[in-house]
């Protein structure tokens, strides 16, 4: 006679081990699944990153050429203005020997000064421009910043997940989407900054 109602344990242990895995199977692709998002995001932001200061140094060393070239203007202005008074002491010259100086010298002054006008133009043309480059470049340098920040949110973000995974518990699940939502959203404000 049977000693009481048998209960067949290895039956109830495989139920209760397929619905543990039914519901670890959900949250795993749920990690997955926020997790792939998160490292495509990331890619993006990595390359807007990566572009934007290439942008930014292109800007810059362009800003450095024209710096030379406003630095070769205001030499050239020197220069001139060196001719000029060099032709003042000619005249002086002259004038002190009380004999009048020769029309050269007058044509000559007074193209110094012409040359020195013109060089002084472009100096100052070059100068406006490479503050121009200079400032472009310092705005990009700026959304860089926000987009590096964003990808270094993303991928810690994207570590959680896989920690999220290992140890399957959801509240770290949800830290690592909370993050990889601040993250898009630094991601999201490199656009307007």
């Amino acid at each position: 006679m049977p000693e009481g109602p048998e209960v067949d344990l290895d039956k109830l242990k495989e139920t209760i081990d397929e619905e543990i895995e039914r519901e670890g199977g959900q949250l795993l692709r749920a990690i997955a699944l926020s997790t792939a998002i998160l490292a495509a995001l990331a890619a993006v932001a990595s390359l807007k990153a990566g572009g934007t200061v290439n942008e930014a140094l292109a800007l810059k060393t362009e800003a450095g050429r024209l710096q030379t070239q406003a630095s070769d203007q205001w030499a050239y202005y020197q220069a001139k203005g060196l001719k000029a008074a060099i032709t003042e002491g000619e005249k002086n010259s002259w004038t002190a020997l009380d004999k009048p100086p020769p029309e050269t010298l007058g044509k000559n002054q007074e193209r110094y000064a012409n040359d020195q006008e013109t060089s002084k133009k472009k100096a100052e043309e070059f100068e406006k421009e490479r503050d121009e480059k200079d400032s472009e470049a310092d705005h990009l340098m700026h959304r860089h910043h926000y987009f590096a920040q964003s990808v270094a949110l993303l991928q810690v973000s994207i570590a959680l997940g896989a920690v999220a995974a290992l140890t399957r518990k959801r509240l770290v699940w949800i830290g690592s989407a909370l993050l990889g939502l601040i993250g898009a959203g630094v991601f999201g404000y490199a656009f307007v900054a």
